[in-house]
């Protein structure tokens, strides 16, 4: 199977600011990324409250990606400037990608990074894959899930969409039990949750479960 990846650029952007960073992100970044080679999609969450935004981008191979960086740079640099934020940047090999159906408007993200021993990497994706995903697309609005890595870091973070928040909510305690579970199996800590409204949908990355 071939490995897709990603990088991810976070955005501590100035509250007030975040409308015209996503209409920034839709008119000008996303056309510009679809005209550099191997990419292959994007997306963009928000978190209104915090102002914290994560705009990830999906790279067809590793060479893609690394090709990539100068242009994107300067894409990002730009788009900071509009959302009046700072930035920090990831880069992901995507390890899971499951769709039940695509995401509409008013869909929502939960997001966590985890810690994990990179020698247990493995062992805990086939348990999140066997054990956690299972039961999370069995959950009414379930749109997709996905999973991806940093494994010479040993981080994770796995993201979940729902059609709307109030599906997201109305499962907040049944996620949280499964997420303790998959976590405490595998030996990894959790870093960071938080939950996101999804502003743009298009990580065109193929079915990867």
């Amino acid at each position: 199977m071939q490995i897709v990846f990603a990088r991810s650029t976070t955005i501590h952007a100035h509250a007030s600011y975040i409308d015209p960073g996503i209409m920034h992100v839709r008119e000008t970044v996303m056309p510009a990324l679809t005209d550099i080679e191997g990419c292959v999609g994007m997306s963009l969450l928000i978190d209104r409250s915090s102002g914290r935004c994560i705009a990830t981008s999906s790279w067809r191979d590793e060479d893609s990606l690394r090709a990539s960086e100068g242009p994107v740079r300067a894409l990002r640099d730009a788009a900071a400037e509009i959302f009046h934020g700072t930035t920090e940047v990831s880069r992901w090999e995507i390890a899971v990608m499951h769709r039940d159906h695509h995401s509409e408007r008013g869909a929502c993200c939960r997001v966590t990074w985890i810690k994990i021993d990179p020698a247990a990497m493995d062992r805990g994706v086939d348990l999140w894959k066997m054990a956690a995903l299972p039961r999370m697309e069995e959950l009414e609005g379930f749109c997709s899930a996905s999973l991806m890595l940093d494994r010479p870091a040993g981080r994770g973070v796995s993201s979940l969409t729902f059609d709307s928040a109030e599906a997201m909510e109305s499962h907040r305690e049944r996620l949280d039990s499964i997420r303790e579970g998959v976590v405490r199996e595998a030996g990894a800590e959790v870093l960071d949750s938080c939950e996101f409204e999804l502003a743009i949908a298009h990580l065109h990355v193929p079915e990867m479960a």
